[in-house]
């Protein structure tokens, strides 16, 4: 298949109610899947509501790191240091240059470097090792010099 019908093909995928396409000819094959959350069935019996939790403010007392923060460009899993037993890639009071690998994001077993874009001081570390993070989630924040 040439590329022109392959996104054709695809166009007239997203555009139908079809959830699933299989496409195998000869050595060439083509799995097309939507992956949409279906709605649950409304359902018409009473449910006992949930208690009701107030949401909590951020502490006062705890301090606001400012400066410039350096965000996850993925979702996948943070590492602190390039291996379990290295030391971390910055730590607070850590002076970073531009283009410093502050640390890294695991997605599907590729590791992205994730470099700090400025020179300066980190004064926060936003995330634990290990931890789940978010596109866009601050990971560290760097005073600039």
């Amino acid at each position: 298949m040439k590329l022109k019908e392959i996104e054709s093909l695809m166009a007239n995928f997203e555009s139908s109610q079809m959830r699933e396409m299989k496409l195998d000819d000869g050595d060439f094959h083509l799995y097309l899947n939507k992956n949409e959350m279906v709605a649950a069935p409304v359902t018409t019996a009473p449910v006992a509501s949930a208690p009701t939790v107030e949401p909590v403010a951020p502490s006062e007392s705890a301090p606001k790191a400012s400066g410039k923060q350096v965000k996850s460009p993925l979702v996948g899993t943070v590492y602190l240091q390039p291996k379990p037993d290295a030391d971390a890639y910055v730590s607070v009071g850590s002076h970073v240059a531009a283009g410093d690998v502050v640390c890294i994001v695991e997605a599907m077993k590729m590791m992205t470097e994730v470099k700090s874009d400025v020179t300066g001081t980190v004064t926060a570390i936003n995330v634990s090792d290990g931890e789940l993070v978010e596109v866009e989630q601050p990971l560290v924040t760097i005073a600039e010099d």
